[in-house]
C-alpha cells in the first residue's frame, strides 16, 4: 500500500443531472451533488464536507433531530485537524417526562477515536501482573511455548510483556440497546531479557471483519436505474420510483429496509418525472409524468390509487403541495394547474400578477386535448415548485423565478419576480439557464436554486429584501463554475493558482489555498488546453485557429500576443519559464517566451500528441501520443534521446519520474508503464478500468492516476508488480488532468464533468509532507497604467463626490434646523400672543362684569331705601297706595330681571360677534395667505425656470472655460515639451563639449609639459652656446696668441659642429610641433564659434519664453479684474440682502404694533392699511430676492469654481516660472562656465602665441649666431687642412 493517501478538502463544481440535487441541511448548511459526492458547503465559512456516494437521484431526511452542526467535536488542542467524516442528524426520543437529557452522536464518539488514534493514545502494554493469580495462564515463554516452540527454546524461562496498538481508526456504531466498536490492531509480543531490554518475538495483527453496508433492495426484482426519491415527512419511510419499463413504484419502511408495498405507476409511453410525500398525511403520494396526475395512498400493505384525472397530452414536469388537499402543478408549456382531492380545479396564470380563474367553484372536467394546449399562451416551461408559508415559488422560463403569495380569496398572486443577472458578456448570457431545482432555508430566508449549466445561486427572502422596490437578482452561493467538461489544467510555482480551461468557452484561475475563484473569462471559442507561466502573471489558452499568450491583471484575462497554432489541444511552460510548448496536431512547436519565435519544431508522432511534459532542467521534453509511441526529445538540438513504441496502445498521459531518470505513462491498455532507455522496466498490472492521467509526486514516494470511471488511485514508488494501491471515489466522469503542487501539499484533479477537486495530501499518520524544496508564494499582480490611473481617478471623484455630499447634507440639515427653529419661534410667539390676548379679554370682561354687579347693587340699594321711606310716609295715609306700591315694586322687580336676562343676551351676543369676527379676520387672513403661498409657488416656478437656464448657462460658460483652459494647457505643456526637449539636447552638447574640452585640455597640458621641458633643454642649449662662445672667443685669442694649441682647437671646432647638428635637429622638431599645435587650436576655434551661436540661440528661446510668461501674466490679471468685478456685484447683492432684512424686521415690529389694535377693528384695518401700502412693493422686492438667493449660490458656487481654476492656473503658471527660471539659471551658470573656459582658452591660446613668437625669434638669433661665426671659422679651416696635408711648415713658424 501507498504510504501516502490523498483526503478530500475542496471542490468546485456541481453535478447536473441529478433530480432534487439541492436541500438546506440547517440556515447555513446547504447540501448539493459534486463528483461522485455529496457536498454539505457551509455558505458562511465557505467550507465543505464530503458524503462519498454515486448520485443520480438525491433525498434528504426532514427529520427534526439534532443537526450535525450542533453535535460536540473532540479535536487536539495542539493541532486541530478535521476529522474525514461529517456529522449526520440524529433523533431524540418524543418523552417529555424527564427534565433533562442527554444524547451523545456517533460523530462525537467517532471523532474521540480519531482524535485519540492520531495522537497515540490507542496503546496498551500488558504484563503478567495484570492477570489474576489464580490463572494457569501466564504471561512468559514458557506458556507460548506452547503454542510457538521456537520462543520456549530460544528464551527459556523469560517472562513476557504484550503492545496492543490501534492500526487503523476505531469505528463506533450506535443501535437500539447496542454500541459496536469496530478497531483494527497489532499485539506486539516481547521478552524481557535478564537487562531489562526487549526482544521482539512475534506481532498478532487483529483486523476487523468485512462488514458491508446496508443496501436498500427492490425485493425481487430487477431495477437498473431509479429516476427520482422522496422521503415521508417523519422520516420513517421512502419512496422510490424505478425507470423503465417496468416503472415500479417501492414503498420502503426506511428504519428497517423493508419493501412495504410496490405499485406500477405508468407505463414506457408515459414516464415519470417527480414523485413525493403529502407532508401533512405520510401515508399519501403524488406521482407526475408525460400524461401522468395520479395520487395514491397506502393502507394495508398496499398501495392504491385515489385520484383518476384525465391529463393525458399535458406533460407534467414539477409539483408541489400546498396543503392537505391542494397540489399545484408546472407543465411543459408554462401551465401552472392547481388540483384539489385529485381533481383540476383552476389555473394560474404564471405571466399575469393575478390568478385568473375561479376561486372556489369547481369546474366542470373535460378530457383535455392538444387544441386545449394549443389554447393557453406560449410561456416557457415550468421545470421547478416549491412552497413555503406565504404561498410558493416556480421558474418561470428561462432565468427567472417568480414569488406567489396566497390572497384572502384562496387564490395566489404574484409578488416579486428574481432572474439571473446577466453576465460580464454576451457570449453565453444567464438569461438562457434554466432553473433545473429549487429550495429554501428552515427559516424562509433565503431561496437556493440550480441550473442546468451547473451553477449555483441564492437570493435573500427577509422581509426588508422583499420590500425593495428594484428588481431582485440571484447571486452566486459559491463561485461560477465549469459547465462543461474540462479540457485543461496547469499550476504555477510562486503563486497558490491553478488554472482550467473547458469546453464551456471559459477559463478560470482558482486559488486552492483560499478556495476562492481569482480570475474568469468568456471565449468565442471553445478553450483545448491552457498553461500557466511559472510567475503565475501570463498564461497560455489553446484554441482550434490559434493559441494565445495573455496577461493575468487584476480583473482581467487579456492577450497580447497570438501564435498560428491551429487547435492546440496541449501547451505547458518550461520550469524556468523561458520556453513553452505547444501541440498542433502530431507537431511539437518550442517557442522563446522573450523573442515569441518558434526555435523547434519536433515532428515524429503519426498520430495526435496526447501529452507532453517538461524535466526539472528544461533540456528534456517528453511526449505521447495516440500512434503508442512515447519520445524524449533534447529541447536544445531538437533530436530524439529515446522512444518506445507500442502500437496497440493509445497513450492519454506521461509523466517523468522525480529524479527524471525514467519514464511514467498511461494509456488504453489499461497499464501504468515505467520506461528507460527505449525499454519498458516495470508494468502495473491491467485492471478493468482503463487510467486516463497521472501525476507523479516530487518526492518520488507516490503516483497518483485517474481513471476512466473518475476514480483516482494512489500507487507507492517504486512501483509494485501486484496490483497494490488505494482507490479514492472522486469524480462522476473520466479524469482528464491531474497534477500534484510543488510544495506536495496539494492534489488537483479535473474530470469531464466539470469539477475541479482540491485533495490534501498525507501520510498515514495525518500529517503534511514535507517538501525538499522551500516555495515562496508571492502575492504581487499585473494592472495596467490605465486601469490604475482610471481606479485611483475614481477613489478621487468618489472622495470628493463623498466630500460633496457630507457637506451638502451637512448644509441641508443646518438649513433644515434653521428653518424649523425659525417656525418654531413663529409658533411659539403667535401662541404667546394670542395667549396673552385672551388673557387681557378675559381680565377687561371680568372687571365689567363686576362694575355691572357693583352698579345693580347700588341701584337696588338705593330704590329700597327709597321704598321704605314712602312706606313709612304712607302707610299712615292709607292702605290702598301701599298695595299699589307694592304691586309696582313686583312691577320693577320683574322689570329688573328682564333687564338683567336681556343685560346677559347682549353680552351673550357681543361675545358671539367677537367670536364671528375673529373668525372672519381669520378667513380672510388664511386667504391672503394662499394667495401669497401660490404667488410664492409662481415666483419659484419662474425662479427654477431662471435657475435652469442659468444653469445651461454656466454649464457653457464652464464647457467654453474648460475647452480654453484645456487649450492653453495643452499649448504650454507643448512648449514646456520641446523646451525640455531642446534643453536635454543643450544638456547633451553640454557633455560632449565638456568632455572635448576635458581632452583638450590635457592634450594642451601635456603640450605645456612638452614645452617646460623644451624651454628647459633650449635654456641648457643657451648656457651651452654661451659657454662654448666664451670657449671660441678664448680659442680665439689662444689662435691668435699662441698657434701651438691648433690640435685642441681643431678638436672643440669638431665637437661644436657636433652640438650644431643636434641643434638643427631641435630646431626641425620644434618647428613639426608648432606645425601640430597650429592644427588642433583650429578646431577648437571652430567649436568656440558653434557654442557662441547656441548661446545666442538659447538666449532668444529665454526671450521668447520671458514674451510668453508676460502674456500669461496678462491673462491672469484680466481674471483678476474679471473676479474684482463679480466680487463688487456679490457685495451689491448682499447689500440688497441686508437692506431686505432690514425692511423685514420693520415690518414684524409693525405687525407686532398692529396686534395690539386687535380688539379695535377700525384701528387694526387701518393699520393693516398702512402695512400694506407701506411695504406691499417691498414686499414684492423681498420675495424676488429671496427667489434670487438660488441664483446667487449657484453664482457663488460658479465664482468659486472660477476662483479654483484660476488658482490652479497660477499655481501652474507658478510651478512653470520655476521651472523657467531654473531652467534659465542653468543656462546661464553654463554659459558662465563655457565663457570661463573659452576666456581660459583664449588665455591659453595667447600664451601659446607669445612662447611660439618668443621661440621663433630665439631661433631667428641662433641663426643668426649660427652665421656670423662662419667666416672667423673658415681660416681656421684652410691652416687645418694645411696642417693635415703638411705639418712642417706651422712649426718653422712657430
Amino acid at each position: 500500500m501507498a504510504a501516502v493517501v490523498a483526503q478530500s478538502r475542496f471542490i468546485f463544481g456541481l453535478r447536473t443531472g441529478v433530480k432534487n440535487g439541492l436541500c438546506f441541511c440547517d440556515e447555513e448548511t446547504l447540501v448539493f451533488p459534486s463528483g461522485n459526492s455529496c457536498v454539505c458547503y457551509n455558505t458562511v465559512q465557505r467550507s465543505q464536507r464530503f458524503i462519498s456516494a454515486g448520485t443520480a437521484v438525491f433525498a434528504t431526511t426532514p427529520s427534526r433531530g439534532v443537526r450535525g452542526s450542533f453535535q460536540g467535536e473532540f479535536y487536539n488542542i495542539g493541532k486541530h485537524q478535521e476529522p474525514p467524516f461529517s456529522p449526520a442528524d440524529f433523533s431524540l426520543p418524543p418523552q417529555i417526562d424527564r427534565m433533562l437529557y442527554i444524547g451523545m452522536s456517533v460523530f462525537t464518539a467517532n471523532s474521540a477515536a480519531f482524535v485519540y488514534n492520531k495522537a497515540g493514545a490507542l496503546s496498551l502494554y500488558i504484563t503478567d501482573d495484570m492477570i489474576p493469580q489464580g490463572s494457569p495462564f501466564r504471561l512468559n515463554t514458557k506458556t507460548f511455548g506452547i503454542f510457538i516452540p521456537q520462543i520456549a527454546k530460544q528464551f527459556p524461562g523469560l517472562m513476557m510483556k504484550l503492545l496492543v496498538k490501534t492500526v487503523k481508526d476505531p469505528i463506533i456504531t450506535f443501535q437500539p440497546n447496542n454500541v459496536t466498536v469496530q478497531a483494527t490492531a497489532t499485539v506486539t509480543a516481547y521478552a524481557i531479557q535478564p537487562n531489562a531490554t526487549l526482544a521482539p518475538l512475534f506481532v498478532l495483527n487483529l483486523h476487523e471483519q468485512g462488514r458491508k453496508r446496508k443496501v436498500l433492495t427492490a425485493g425481487d426484482m430487477l431495477v437498473q436505474e431509479f429516476v427520482c426519491m422522496a422521503f415521508s415527512p417523519d422520516s420513517k419511510y421512502l419512496i422510490g420510483q424505478a425507470g423503465g419499463p417496468e416503472w415500479m413504484l417501492i414503498f420502503w419502511l426506511w428504519e428497517k429496509h423493508k419493501v412495504l408495498a410496490t405499485v406500477k405507476t405508468t407505463s414506457s409511453n408515459n414516464p415519470v418525472t417527480q414523485v413525493s410525500f403529502n407532508p401533512y398525511n405520510n401515508m399519501q403520494l403524488c406521482v407526475i409524468g408525460s400524461g401522468v396526475f395520479k395520487l395514491f395512498r397506502y393502507s394495508e400493505g398496499a398501495i392504491k390509487q385515489s385520484s383518476f384525472a384525465k391529463v393525458e397530452s399535458i406533460n407534467f414536469l414539477c409539483h408541489a403541495w400546498m396543503s392537505e388537499e391542494r397540489v399545484i402543478a408546472g407543465t411543459d408549456t408554462g401551465r401552472l394547474l392547481v388540483f384539489e382531492y385529485g381533481d383540476l380545479r383552476r389555473e394560474v396564470k404564471a405571466t399575469s400578477k393575478a390568478v385568473q380563474g375561479q376561486s372556489d367553484r369547481q369546474v366542470e372536467m373535460k378530457k383535455m386535448t392538444d387544441s386545449d394546449v394549443d389554447e393557453s399562451p406560449a410561456v416557457p416551461r415550468i421545470t421547478a415548485i416549491l412552497s413555503y408559508s406565504k404561498g410558493f415559488v416556480c421558474s418561470v422560463g428561462p432565468g427567472t423565478v417568480c414569488l406567489f403569495e396566497k390572497t384572502e380569496e384562496d387564490s395566489y398572486r404574484k409578488s416579486r419576480e428574481v432572474k439571473i443577472p446577466p453576465c460580464r458578456n454576451d457570449l453565453n448570457p444567464a438569461e438562457c439557464q434554466e432553473v433545473y431545482t429549487m429550495c429554501i432555508s428552515p427559516a424562509e430566508e433565503t431561496l437556493a436554486i440550480s441550473t442546468d449549466r451547473g451553477q449555483l445561486y441564492g437570493v435573500s427572502l427577509s422581509s426588508v429584501d422583499m420590500n425593495k422596490e428594484e428588481q431582485l437578482h440571484f447571486e452566486f452561493l459559491s463561485q461560477p463554475f465549469h459547465s462543461d467538461s474540462i479540457t485543461g489544467l496547469s499550476i504555477c510555482i510562486r503563486k497558490p493558482l491553478v488554472a482550467t480551461s473547458s469546453l464551456d468557452r471559459s477559463v478560470h484561475i482558482w486559488n486552492y489555498e483560499t478556495k476562492v475563484l481569482e480570475l474568469y473569462k468568456e471565449f468565442q471559442e471553445e478553450a483545448h488546453s491552457v498553461a500557466l507561466h511559472p510567475t503565475g502573471l501570463f498564461i497560455l489558452v489553446g484554441f482550434s485557429d490559434k493559441l494565445r499568450l495573455m496577461n493575468l491583471v487584476i480583473d482581467d484575462i487579456r492577450a497580447f500576443k497570438e501564435f498560428t497554432v491551429r487547435s492546440c489541444q496541449e501547451c505547458a511552460f518550461s520550469h524556468g519559464g523561458h520556453l513553452f510548448a505547444a501541440v498542433s496536431g502530431n507537431i511539437i512547436h518550442i517557442y522563446s517566451v522573450t523573442s515569441f519565435e518558434n526555435i523547434l519544431s519536433l515532428k515524429g508522432h503519426n498520430g495526435k500528441v496526447r501529452g507532453i511534459k517538461w524535466s526539472l532542467d528544461d533540456s528534456r521534453l517528453v511526449s505521447c501520443g495516440m500512434d503508442g509511441a512515447v519520445y524524449q526529445w533534447n529541447t536544445q538540438t531538437g533530436k530524439r534521446e529515446s522512444e518506445s513504441i507500442l502500437k496497440s496502445c493509445s497513450y492519454t498521459g506521461v509523466a517523468f519520474s522525480a529524479d527524471c531518470k525514467t519514464i511514467l505513462a498511461v494509456g488504453t491498455d489499461l497499464t501504468l508503464k515505467e520506461i528507460q532507455d527505449c525499454q519498458v522496466l516495470k508494468e502495473v498490472p491491467a485492471d478493468e478500468v482503463a487510467h486516463t492521467a497521472l501525476a507523479v509526486s516530487h518526492s518520488g514516494r507516490v503516483v497518483f492516476t485517474g481513471t476512466a470511471s473518475g476514480t483516482i488511485r494512489a500507487i507507492k514508488y517504486p512501483l509494485p508488480i501486484q496490483k497494490d494501491w488505494i482507490v479514492y471515489q472522486a469524480h462522476c466522469g473520466p479524469v482528464t488532468k491531474m497534477a500534484i503542487t510543488y510544495d506536495e501539499q496539494f492534489l488537483l484533479t479535473v474530470s469531464e464533468d466539470g469539477c475541479l477537486l482540491v485533495w490534501t495530501v498525507i501520510d498515514k499518520e495525518g500529517r503534511r509532507l514535507k517538501s525538499n524544496t522551500q516555495i515562496v508564494h508571492t502575492e504581487e499582480i499585473l494592472v495596467t497604467k490605465s486601469d490604475l490611473e482610471e481606479k485611483s481617478q475614481n477613489m478621487l471623484e468618489l472622495k470628493m463626490r463623498l466630500e460633496e455630499l457630507q457637506m451638502e447634507s451637512e448644509y441641508q440639515l443646518r438649513l433644515r434646523d434653521m428653518n424649523h427653529n425659525e417656525k418654531l419661534k413663529e409658533l411659539s410667539d403667535k401662541f404667546s400672543q394670542q395667549i396673552e390676548l385672551l388673557k387681557t379679554t378675559q381680565q377687561s370682561m371680568k372687571t365689567e362684569m363686576e362694575k355691572q354687579s357693583r352698579e345693580n347693587q347700588e341701584n337696588s340699594v338705593e330704590v329700597a331705601m327709597k321704598h321704605s321711606k314712602e312706606l313709612k310716609d304712607l302707610e299712615s295715609s292709607c292702605s290702598q297706595k301701599l298695595i299699589v306700591e307694592h304691586e309696582k315694586y313686583q312691577d320693577l322687580q320683574q322689570k329688573y330681571e328682564r333687564m338683567q336676562k336681556e343685560y346677559e343676551r347682549q353680552l351673550k351676543s357681543a361675545e358671539e360677534h367677537k367670536t364671528q369676527a375673529l373668525e372672519c379676520l381669520t378667513q380672510q387672513c388664511e386667504s391672503k395667505l394662499q394667495e401669497k403661498t401660490q404667488l410664492l409657488a409662481q415666483c419659484q416656478g419662474d425662479a427654477q425656470q431662471q435657475i435652469r437656464t442659468f444653469k445651461e448657462i454656466i454649464k457653457q460658460t464652464e464647457e467654453t472655460e474648460e475647452e480654453m483652459i484645456n487649450d492653453i494647457q495643452i499649448k504650454y505643456e507643448k512648449k514646456l515639451f520641446t523646451e525640455k526637449e531642446i534643453n536635454t539636447n543643450l544638456k547633451g552638447e553640454n557633455a560632449i563639449l565638456t568632455q572635448k574640452f576635458y581632452g583638450l585640455q590635457r592634450q594642451i597640458d601635456d603640450r605645456c609639459t612638452d614645452i617646460t621641458k623644451l624651454k628647459q633643454e633650449r635654456q641648457r642649449l643657451l648656457e651651452l652656446i654661451r659657454s662654448l662662445e666664451s670657449d671660441i672667443e678664448d680659442l680665439k685669442r689662444q689662435i691668435s696668441g699662441h698657434e701651438k694649441t691648433g690640435q685642441d682647437k681643431d678638436n672643440t671646432i669638431s665637437g661644436l659642429k657636433k652640438k650644431n647638428q643636434e641643434l638643427e635637429k631641435l630646431k626641425f622638431v620644434l618647428e613639426f610641433q608648432l606645425s601640430e599645435l597650429k592644427k588642433q587650436t583650429e578646431p577648437q576655434r571652430d567649436d568656440i564659434e558653434e557654442k557662441k551661436e547656441r548661446i545666442r540661440q538659447l538666449e532668444e528661446a529665454l526671450f521668447q519664453t520671458e514674451k510668453s510668461n508676460t502674456q500669461l501674466q496678462l491673462t491672469v490679471s484680466d481674471l483678476r479684474l474679471k473676479l474684482k468685478t463679480r466680487d463688487k456685484e456679490m457685495h451689491k447683492e448682499m447689500q440688497k440682502v441686508t437692506d431686505l432684512e432690514t425692511h423685514l424686521q420693520r415690518l414684524r415690529s409693525d405687525l407686532h404694533n398692529c396686534v395690539s389694535f386687535i380688539q379695535d377693528p377700525k384701528k387694526l384695518k387701518d393699520s393693516v392699511k398702512r402695512i400694506y401700502t407701506k411695504y406691499v412693493q417691498q414686499t414684492d422686492e423681498v420675495e424676488k430676492s429671496s427667489l434670487d438667493d438660488d441664483i446667487q449660490k449657484t453664482f457663488r458656487k460658479h465664482c468659486d469654481h472660477l476662483e479654483e481654476t484660476i488658482t490652479s492656473l497660477k499655481n501652474k503658471l507658478a510651478l512653470s516660472a520655476e521651472e523657467h527660471e531654473k531652467v534659465y539659471v542653468k543656462i546661464m551658470k553654463e554659459n558662465m562656465t563655457l565663457i570661463t573656459e573659452i576666456n581660459e582658452l583664449r588665455k591659453e591660446l595667447h600664451l601659446l602665441r607669445t612662447q611660439v613668437k618668443d621661440y621663433k625669434v630665439q631661433l631667428a638669433a641662433l641663426k643668426k649666431k649660427k652665421s656670423h661665426p662662419n667666416p672667423e671659422e673658415g681660416a681656421p679651416k684652410e691652416p687645418k687642412q694645411k696642417d693635415i696635408r703638411s705639418p712642417q711648415p706651422p712649426s718653422a713658424d712657430f
